[in-house]
């Protein structure tokens, strides 16, 4: 064996510290490698989008000099060259849902025939089939211990669960941890059920508009007995479900670089113009309807629509001829005490969303308004409107292909 040099007295704490360190890591990979695991699966949410845990093993010490944590810290390293790394998860625990996300290049046809780049997160469990922007849903169950493994291409990338707040080396901001330059497990815990987004944090604005995002949903835990589950938890029944996922589409920003503006380069990204607007991956149409966004029901059902802003613009939305409650916003729910009650929307009134806004609906149809509505009508249209910030206008005012105006319909059979 090897002499070691024994420490200074001045060193003996840290080099103990470290020490006790890496027996603390050794036993968590002797205790959680598959092995010693026997890959007992857990027991999934019934809406679970994941697989069942533990999951590939990752845990171990990362080297935290290479990281934003314990690296140099400096302008450039917190701005064009942040610290790039494919580090085991220091705090890993055995999952009970995991997901994986890879890097990949989508092609979407846009009204007028052009064909646009994208990239998304594709579900490896599902393959090329699962391209598409929004990128696949990551659902889970409240109380759930999740991971999602990451495997990056086309430059570093991240994944940010937003407004999860995990640990810092969960959180997916690379200049508080670091860029993924392979691989990754990003590993959080379901707390509040409610209507969430995932996204890559780097050159954020670009990628985010390339199509590195999608929905996260954390389901409450089925009732008892009937097993159905709720908007959240103390929440609202429902019997359909929908998501409205806003998105607008620049298409100048789709051939640009992975890393363009980043180090200072004036590659325009001040400068939004979008001609393209899409639906829930349904890319409008002028004067067709986004047969994605549809909604069939029943005249006495309940009906929850998931709306997330993907957009840079201001979407506002009008439903014809049904009122609905608005009951959750921006994740959290409302309706749980006196001052935050659920908001009541009239038939045709506006909701307006600004970017990175979710709202989750509760349309009821049995109620006396929407009742007196499906007498008359059976079919209701939706509309989508992408308004500029700045002259709030409504985007591509005019153009006989792709107006900012999108619709839908609710129909009742």
């Amino acid at each position: 064996m090897a002499d070691i040099e024994s420490p200074s007295p001045a060193a003996a704490p840290a080099a103990t510290a470290t020490a006790a360190a890496a027996v603390t890591g050794a036993a968590a990979a002797a205790t959680f490698a598959p092995s010693a695991l026997a890959q007992t699966a857990s027991t999934l949410g019934p809406k679970s989008t994941g697989m069942p845990g533990p999951g590939p093993f990752s845990g171990g010490l990362p080297d935290f000099k290479n990281l934003a944590t314990d690296g140099v810290e400096s302008y450039e390293t917190f701005g064009c060259k942040v610290y790039k790394d494919s580090p085991p998860t220091p705090d890993w625990q055995r999952a009970s849902v995991w997901f994986d996300r890879r890097i990949a290049s989508h092609e979407i046809k846009m009204p007028d025939g052009k064909i646009l780049d994208f990239w998304v997160f594709e579900d490896e469990a599902v393959g090329s089939k699962s391209r598409n922007v929004p990128s696949p849903l990551i659902r889970v169950q409240q109380g759930d211990l999740v991971h999602v493994r990451l495997k990056a291409a086309k430059g570093p990338h991240t994944i940010h669960h937003h407004g999860i707040e995990p640990t810092t080396f969960n959180d997916g901001v690379g200049h508080v941890s670091m860029e993924v330059g392979t691989e990754y497990i990003y590993q959080w815990e379901a707390n509040t059920p409610g209507t969430w987004i995932y996204h890559c944090h780097v050159n954020t604005p670009l990628h985010f508009e390339m199509g590195l995002y999608g929905a996260v949903v954390v389901d409450p835990k089925p009732d008892p007995g009937t097993r159905r589950v709720r908007a959240f938890d103390g929440g609202p029944l429902y019997d359909v479900e929908q998501f409205w996922v806003f998105d607008d589409i620049d298409p100048r920003w789709h051939l640009l670089e992975h890393g363009a503006g980043l180090c200072g380069e004036d590659v325009g990204l001040n400068i939004f113009e979008p001609q393209y607007f899409m639906v829930t991956g349904g890319v409008s149409r002028r004067g067709t309807s986004v047969g994605k966004a549809r909604i069939t029901a029943r005249a006495n059902q309940k009906i929850l629509v998931r709306m997330i802003n993907a957009a840079y613009s201001q979407v506002r939305v009008r439903l014809e001829g049904l009122e609905y409650d608005v009951i959750s916003v921006d994740g959290h729910a409302l309706g749980k005490s006196a001052w935050n009650r659920y908001q009541r929307v009239a038939p045709g009134e506006e909701l307006v969303l600004a970017t990175a806004n979710r709202y989750d609906i509760l349309i009821d149809l049995a109620s006396p308004v929407n009742q007196a509505a499906i007498l008359k009508k059976k079919s209701f249209r939706t509309e989508f409107e992408f308004v500029d910030w700045i002259t709030w206008k409504r985007q591509n005012l005019g153009d006989p292909v792709a107006e900012g105006l999108a619709f839908s319909s609710i129909d009742v059979v």
